[in-house]
């Protein structure tokens, strides 16, 4: 979920490693996957910043500015497009969560 600190800025609380040990790695990525297909354009099959402003109310981001939101996608666009692909996303949220990223073990084959 997402909140606002003292600065004002958004900040998300870090449920991933707890899901990932729930769940197993599986079932977090297909998880993962079904977060993208929740925020994603359905005819465009990417998430853009205005199938994420239609849906950021999911995420508990009402109220948070076009400009806030944008830099949130930019933060993962690996190609450029302005968009988020799945994989970009996913990515997105294993670097955005360091803990994760201290378990990667769990996720090699």
């Amino acid at each position: 979920m997402a909140k606002r600190n003292m600065n004002n800025s958004v900040v998300f609380e870090d449920y991933f490693p707890s899901m990932v040990e729930k769940l197993g790695a599986d079932g977090f990525m297909n998880e993962l996957c079904k977060g993208f297909r929740m925020l994603m354009d359905f005819e465009k099959r990417v998430i853009t910043l205005e199938s994420l402003k239609k849906n950021s109310a999911v995420l508990g981001l009402q109220g948070v500015s076009d400009d806030e939101l944008l830099c949130m996608l930019k933060e993962g666009d690996l190609d450029g497009d302005g968009c988020l692909n799945q994989m970009e996303f996913c990515v997105l949220m294993f670097r955005l969560s360091p803990d994760l990223m201290n378990q990667a073990t769990m996720f090699e084959a």
